[in-house]
């Protein structure tokens, strides 16, 4: 069993943790969330380390190895535990963030047509994705008794969106001023646009350079590569069996998936 003293230790060096789940839709206490990662290090440490002993011979003969071994993937473990909620909410930010837009002009069209904040609200909480899922935690949240300018604070607080914030942040400095809502959100929005556009031109940019250096490395170099050593094991005599084949096919996949997945990773989520 592990000790809520050293719970609350581990807990001092994630100051962040308690709004980081926030944020994340995480619905664990910090210190909750630490026992459960540390319990789960512990397994997964003592699973693989069990693993390496029956697989490699070097773990068989030598003890000290998966000894040694334990601790080290165990804290690992517990480091890639503690930053998924930072993985979600880097998720939660790119879902958002291609919906943000559109969200922003439903709400915009719905206060222009003369409908109030709120139901304009209710009304948005049942359309968007992700984005409804803000919206109707606001709702809520009047529904509740909570003033509209706090609800709405409170979900741009612990919004995933720097795009989303901007959007609530209009919101609330209009009704906390009394400026018309439909104006600063019309401007925010068109700023939001304007941003998209912006990064579009990067990622197409960018984008040409890793084409090139895709071809060059994932295309031109293995091709010639793969030639150039069949035929110098023609010359040298060398034995090339399926299973070299097999390898080399292998990890020219790798290769492959490894720049399909930084594209996927650099694309821009933004619908204009």
């Amino acid at each position: 069993m592990l000790e809520s003293t050293n719970i609350s230790t581990l807990a001092k060096y994630f100051p962040n943790l308690r709004r980081d789940l926030r944020i994340a839709h995480l619905h664990d206490k910090p210190e909750a969330f630490i026992k459960k990662s540390v319990k789960a290090a512990a397994y997964m440490s003592l699973l693989l380390t069990v693993i390496l002993f029956f697989l490699l011979p070097a773990f068989r003969s030598n003890l000290l190895l998966p000894a040694a071994a334990l601790p080290v993937v165990g804290f690992l473990s517990f480091i890639f535990l503690m930053n998924t909620p930072l993985g979600m909410i880097r998720k939660r930010e790119r879902e958002i963030n291609k919906e943000v837009l559109f969200a922003g002009r439903y709400l915009l069209v719905k206060m222009e047509s003369g409908s109030p904040l709120f139901n304009s609200l209710i009304d948005a909480s049942k359309r968007y994705g992700i984005c409804s899922k803000y919206f109707k935690e606001i709702v809520d949240e009047i529904n509740m008794g909570v003033p509209i300018e706090n609800a709405i604070e409170n979900a741009r607080e612990f919004n995933a969106s720097e795009k989303f914030k901007k959007v609530l942040w209009q919101i609330v400095i209009s009704l906390k001023t009394g400026v018309d809502v439909t104006d600063a959100l019309k401007s925010t929005l068109k700023q939001i646009a304007s941003e998209q556009i912006i990064e579009i031109k990067e990622y197409g940019k960018k984008l040409n350079s890793i084409v090139m250096f895709y071809m060059i490395v994932a295309c031109v170099m293995p091709s010639l590569g793969l030639t150039m050593f069949i035929i110098a094991a023609g010359f040298l005599q060398l034995q090339i069996s399926s299973i070299h084949l097999g390898v080399i096919i292998f990890f020219l996949a790798l290769l492959q998936l490894m720049f399909m997945s930084l594209i996927k990773a650099m694309r821009p989520m933004v619908n204009i």
